[in-house]
């Protein structure tokens, strides 16, 4: 067994934190503030996110990075994405030895247009970890923090990465498969945290099981429109990070982003529900970056423009709705043919 640093000391870090120390590896975790870590190691809990889940002994807190990733083997980056170019340079400046590097972040950088892997290329050289390897999948913290069954997908340009982080994680609580698709794998993690965000607004209109089922297949639609455009298997988008993180982060209260829509369509500002959230939402920033890439790339992307209306342009959610209802008439198989072509198999 290794010792894995966790960079990042939120509800997913510590979870996959918990995940490792099962697996019997000495598990460092790292948090930038120093009064977390000290109530980590003195209680074992981590009472800010997972107040309920009991460390085990293996899980030891660090506050300074150089300490936390002393003669690890492993290092997994569980950090918020407007976080994950500082702590990278954090990390460039501090490691001194080659690692299998994984990231757990769902998001993209607005403006750059950035997936996180291609985030963490830039500010890391490639000779400290050869290939960044992607985990992701449909999984709450909470219930991976209680064992409950649990399956993710891993993936890297180099599968000998991908299988690597495989053997770390997997367990009989947490099943980790591989998948070659990296783009597709970080995109559809990515992009679901907007439908998400439609179908706890929905919600919040209390527009029933219809309107969110319509609202999660043609989300899927959009993802794999967006994702095939930038050279992604549209087979992952039928897999665990596509249909299978929608359906969990689409009907879960679990859920940051479920929650922060169905906020909004109870009539919440933005800025109101960020405030009472308390935590990133990371379904905002990566509707912004979706949207600047569908409009750079002349991609249809009507769910996520109009939640991009309600973020960002003030519009009711409500008229948002109506304007979706009232599109021009299609065939709903036009999207799936463009989308697939004759690319049935990996």
């Amino acid at each position: 067994m290794g010792k894995i640093a966790v960079l990042g000391a939120g509800s997913w870090g510590t979870a996959l934190a918990l995940v490792l120390a099962d697996n019997k590896h000495d598990v460092r975790l790292w948090t930038h503030r120093e009064e977390q870590a000290q109530e980590i190691n003195k209680t074992h809990r981590n009472g800010r996110y997972l107040k309920n889940i009991q460390l085990p002994n293996n899980v030891v807190a660090f506050s300074n990075m150089s300490e936390a990733i002393e003669d690890v083997t492993a290092v997994v980056l569980v950090v918020p994405t407007k976080a994950i170019r500082e702590v990278s340079i954090q990390l460039k400046d501090t490691l001194n030895h080659p690692v299998t590097l994984i990231h757990a972040t769902k998001g993209l950088e607005p403006d750059s247009l950035k997936r996180v892997s291609e985030m963490i290329e830039e500010e890391i050289p490639p000779a400290l970890y050869g290939n960044v390897v992607v985990l992701s999948g449909p999984s709450h913290a909470e219930e991976v923090g209680e064992r409950h069954p649990t399956t993710v997908t891993v993936s890297s340009k180099d599968i000998e990465k991908a299988k690597k982080a495989q053997d770390l994680f997997i367990n009989e609580n947490f099943r980790v498969y591989t998948n070659p698709d990296i783009v597709g794998v970080e995109l559809g993690g990515a992009l679901k945290n907007i439908i998400a965000l439609g179908a706890g607004i929905s919600d919040g209109l209390d527009y029933g099981d219809n309107a969110k089922a319509a609202l999660i297949t043609r989300g899927l639609a959009e993802i794999a429109r967006l994702g095939t455009s930038m050279g992604a298997n549209p087979l992952t988008f039928a897999g665990l990070t596509g249909v299978g993180d929608l359906i969990v982060t689409c009907t879960s209260p679990h859920s940051r982003n479920w929650r922060a829509g169905n906020m909004l369509g109870k009539g919440y500002d933005l800025d109101e529900v960020l405030e009472q959230m308390g935590m990133v939402v990371e379904g905002v920033r990566t509707t912004k970056a979706a949207y600047q890439l569908a409009t750079s790339q002349n991609i249809e992307m009507p769910i996520t423009s109009g939640i991009h209306k309600v973020l960002f342009n003030q519009e009711k959610a409500k008229d948002v709705v109506d304007q979706l209802m009232t599109r021009g008439k299609r065939h709903e198989m036009e999207d799936l043919s463009s989308i697939l072509g004759d690319r049935f198999t990996y």
